[in-house]
């Protein structure tokens, strides 16, 4: 009953404040008092009982009431910091406080006219002149973080208790009270439900207070938040055992414990809502390198000494180098990225979290902030541990349109990753399925998996993945010299994708289409070059779709075979259907529905080329184009193209070899297919994918071939914007590098260049370009120019010494048997016969203002949508993305 009263002496209290039209003033302590004294109302009570049409109301009618609110609340706070919040009254004053500014908060920042009021002094004539020059903000910050580390309040109190022998909250040394062991710190404290509440409660209001950056457009969003510079600085005396803190928190928590089944369902886990909030603000805290160095606009941002002396969370991150200390985040980061796939044989029986998107941003911080936990990461195995649940992760999200954000992190820390040689050389490690993922059976390493999982979600992805194939296929280039023995699934698959991609109809949709048939063949010439021994599956598959690379070198050129490819196409009327890959949300109702058309019609002419090829993916039956009949006859095991008779009897043989394809085309068991999202499903808009050329630079494997990666018969990139691959013959992954751009420059342009840079990738919202896609027609120079530079000659080779090889056994031995064959090409050489090895070029990731902007949106997006109860900033005008349903 008592509760009840107290709920609406607090709602009285608010309707009074939203019903006054003059100002009441801030010392009248029995009309403020109201809001945070004599009652307990929980959070949810709190934004239940404070709408938000109220809010603004005070807000646009009497903003000097909101604002004396904000500040006695605050001042409220500040007061029992300097009583070291000894009291239970006093405690609970706190929460309420806290409760309310984390409602009103989000309404101060909506308005721009309240961007400055937080960091103007406080009203002088108050009972504390002395603090009068504090900004607000401050004084709040301040408390929050003292309140952090109150004995017996929201720490383990070690002093004897008694007011007498209770320490000053102004002067506690707070590193002894860590919440808990780990990085720097020994001693795991006792652990307190109760606390950990009151802990998440206060992060809770420090996540709101820096949700500011979330009302700012994208274009302002790298100016200096001035809370977390604030937090982060110096003058914030927790700043280290605050870190220390949420890292530990987060990488101790253990949810599935000793592991008794249904424990979640009977006892309330404070630890987890106490975790997801550590994790976020540590992923917003560290996102502040840019803002405090100046413009993001700089494509060659780099970590250095001076750009992160201010922040000291990175400066922390970044100077962690013990070896126990990089074990103990790595195993926290890879127990609750590996949770959601922990399989029981009671269903519901674990836990199961929800953190991942966090957890893979802040794995990205780690690894860009800290480069020895990078290379013990790709040390042992255990980056393995990583690539799993990513990879499950992409698998599972591949359709769903609510998680291309998450798709995206996923891709951009592998692509990182597999700039480096271990990570290529760690993929050889067989696999064990230990997860039901909707992938075809196989038996290999992680790296078959890679491929398996790729070619799934290009084959049968959403549309708006489109901007991620070149990374995709970027990541599968970088790998592929190290890769000892891939399976036969997987270089069927590789196959497949090489078939589909080549297809003439592809490849003259669209300016850019063909980059993705240089990244292909690159893949195959480096796996021939540098592991041709353990990799007679892909060899064998080579020649038995040989004819595909015979077709890629046969394109035609001319203007009327041209037409004629065009007028074949599945998925549309000719050329009109505009086959630009287009990238993501980008600003502008025209835009926005101009590239809409494009990815819809270009993932129409995708899924007709990924689903008329042969093995795979099924063919398409009934009216078969003249591709589709030289697929279907290049995927038989016999190699003469034989008489009518003799090839009746090889389609019957053949028919059967298809199905024993198939039957490896069955899905994992337990496994379910990727579901797309629930129609009403909120989503959060992000910007363009930065373009590949912006977030690779290209570097020798070879360190003493550095000085001279290119070569001469590469012409340099031009230097010109998305707009013009048009006039842009070169091939994006030629295997040598571009005579300009692979010295590594000091002073890389805002457009420098890599690799060629794609029209599809747009970085700035470019409605007219759409327009220009739309109308794009195929040349028979533009052809020429990039069909003659097609890397085929090794693969060429490859064929014309080993078709006749096995052409004549099968006819001396009457061969019909694939594994026979196999055998053959495993004890074989082409020692001496091929073209003298290229040099390996790994593009590796270089940080840069388009992926730090990326993150930034994606990261905030991901925390309006994930903090739910309380919704704390549901409805609010935020200006940094969309929400939008599904």
């Amino acid at each position: 009953m008592g509760n009840t009263d107290t709920k609406l002496n607090f709602r009285k209290a608010i309707v009074q404040l939203t019903s006054k039209s003059q100002p009441i003033d801030a010392s009248d302590d029995a009309f403020w008092e109201q809001f945070w004294c004599e009652h307990n109302t929980p959070v949810q009570d709190v934004f239940a009982l404070v709408p938000a049409n109220e809010i603004r109301k005070v807000r646009d009618v009497m903003p000097t009431n909101l604002a004396t609110l904000c500040y006695k609340a605050t001042e409220r706070m500040v007061r029992a910091v300097d009583n070291s919040c000894r009291t239970q009254g006093e405690q609970q004053t706190v929460l309420n406080c806290v409760r309310l500014l984390t409602r009103i908060l989000p309404y101060v920042f909506e308005d721009v006219q309240w961007k400055d009021f937080f960091w103007s002094s406080l009203p002088s004539g108050s009972e504390k002149e002395e603090t009068g020059s504090v900004p607000l903000a401050q004084s709040l910050l301040n408390a929050i973080c003292d309140l952090l580390f109150c004995p017996d309040f929201t720490v383990i109190g070690y002093r004897k208790s008694g007011p007498e022998k209770a320490e000053e909250l102004n002067s506690i040394d707070s590193c002894e009270y860590i919440w808990e062991a780990g990085v720097g710190f020994a001693q795991s404290p006792p652990r307190n439900g109760n606390m950990d509440s009151r802990r998440t409660e206060l992060l809770k209001l420090l996540l709101t207070c820096f949700s500011e950056t979330m009302y700012r457009p994208p274009t302002a969003s790298d100016e200096p938040n001035r809370w977390i510079v604030h937090f982060t600085s110096a003058d914030n005396r927790h700043a280290l055992p605050l870190f220390t803190s949420l890292l530990n928190t987060v990488c101790a928590y253990d949810p599935v414990g000793i592991g008794v089944p249904y424990n979640h369902l009977l006892f309330t886990d404070t630890l987890e809502p106490l975790v997801e909030v550590c994790l976020q603000i540590l992923i917003v805290t560290l996102d502040h390198d840019i803002t405090s160095n100046g413009p993001a606009q700089s494509s060659a941002y780099i970590h250095d000494d001076s750009t992160i002396a201010d922040n000291l969370f990175i400066n922390y991150l970044s100077r962690i180098h013990r070896d126990d200390d990089f074990q103990f985040i790595l195993k926290g980061v890879t127990r609750l990225l590996n949770n959601p796939l922990v399989q029981s044989y009671l269903p519901n029986s674990t836990k199961r979290l929800h953190c991942h998107q966090e957890l893979l941003v802040f794995f990205w911080k780690i690894c860009d902030y800290n480069k020895k936990f990078l290379y013990f990461v790709l040390k042992s195995s255990d980056v393995l541990d990583i690539l799993v649940p990513i990879l499950y992760h992409l698998n599972d999200s591949r359709a769903d349109q609510s998680r291309v954000g998450l798709m995206h992190i996923g891709v951009f820390i592998l692509l990182l990753l597999s700039g480096e040689r271990n990570f290529g050389v760690r993929l050889n490690k067989p696999y064990t399925a230990t997860v039901p993922m909707d992938i075809p059976v196989f038996t290999g390493t992680h790296a078959d998996l890679l491929i398996t999982v790729f070619h799934k979600i290009i084959a049968t992805g959403h549309q708006r993945l489109q901007p991620l194939f070149d990374c995709l296929l970027t990541i599968l280039v970088n790998v592929s010299p190290y890769l000892k023995t891939l399976s036969m699934v997987a270089s069927i698959k590789l196959l497949h994708l090489l078939e589909a991609f080549s297809t003439p109809w592809f490849l003259y949709s669209a300016p850019s289409n063909h980059h993705l048939v240089f990244f292909l063949l690159e893949i195959f010439n480096n796996i021939i070059q540098y592991q041709f021994d353990g990799n007679s599956n892909l060899v064998y598959t080579i020649i038995r779709k040989r004819q595909v690379f015979h077709a890629l070198a046969n394109l035609p050129t001319d203007a009327a075979g041209i037409a004629r490819c065009l007028s074949n196409r599945k998925g549309g009327n000719g050329a009109g259907m505009g086959g630009g890959r287009t990238g993501g949300s980008s600003q502008g109702a025209a835009s926005r529905s101009v590239a809409g058309q494009d990815d819809a019609a270009d993932y129409q002419q995708r899924k007709a080329a990924l689903t008329a090829t042969g093995t795979g993916s099924g063919s398409v039956a009934g009216d078969e184009s003249e591709e589709d009949r030289i697929v279907t006859r290049t995927g038989r095991l016999g190699l003469r193209e034989a008489d009518s008779a003799s090839e009746r009897e090889e389609d019957a043989r053949i028919g059967d070899e298809d199905a024993r394809s198939d039957i490896v085309e069955e899905s994992m068991e337990g496994s379910r297919p990727a579901q797309e999202a629930e129609p009403g499903t909120l989503k959060a808009t992000l910007l363009d994918t930065p373009n590949l050329a912006q977030i690779t630079e290209r570097e020798s494997a070879h360190p003493s071939d550095l000085a001279s990666p290119s070569s001469p018969d590469v012409p340099a990139v031009p230097e010109k914007g998305p707009a013009s691959d048009e006039e842009e013959p070169e091939a994006n992954g030629t295997k040598k590098g571009a005579a300009t751009d692979s010295s590594p420059s000091k002073t890389p342009s805002p457009l420098r260049r890599s690799v060629a840079q794609r029209g599809s990738l747009r970085v700035t919202p470019a409605p007219v370009h759409g327009v220009q896609v739309k109308q794009w027609q195929p040349t028979p120079e533009w052809v020429q120019s990039w069909r003659s530079k097609l890397p085929l000659q090794t693969i060429m080779r490859l064929l014309q010494v080993l078709v006749p090889q096995v052409e004549k056994i099968c006819i001396d031995k009457g061969l019909t048997d694939e594994s026979e064959i196999l055998k053959f090409l495993q004890h074989g050489t082409l020692v001496g016969l091929l073209p003298v090895p290229h040099p390996i070029l790994i593009r590796k990731y270089q940080a840069n203002g388009g992926t730090t902007a990326w993150f930034r949106t994606y990261m905030w997006g991901v925390i309006y949508l994930r903090n739910v109860d309380p919704a704390v900033w549901y409805d609010t005008e935020v200006k940094l993305f969309e929400i939008q349903r599904v």
